[in-house]
């Protein structure tokens, strides 16, 4: 799967039902050697994307559960 076909769609957490952001909006993990994504890295902002990271969540490729037309569905450990 290319970067393109997954660019743009949202990040739902399964088991929250909340949107952790849009693909795009993150930064990858890449596999110098293989050029392979190894996970996203997503920003959690505070004021509605105003104010400074608070941290970041680290989704790993084997976490995705379903990727769809318009949204990519994770499962996390919380």
């Amino acid at each position: 799967m290319r970067l393109s076909e997954i660019s743009q769609k949202e990040i739902i957490d399964y088991h929250k039902g909340e949107r952790l952001g849009v693909l795009g909006q993150t930064d990858l993990m890449i596999d110098e050697k293989s050029g392979q994504i190894e996970a996203f890295v997503i920003p959690t902002l505070k004021w509605f994307g105003l104010g400074k990271r608070e941290k970041e969540v680290t989704v790993y490729w084997n976490q995705i559960k379903k990727i769809g037309a318009d949204m990519i569905i994770i499962e996390v450990p919380h």
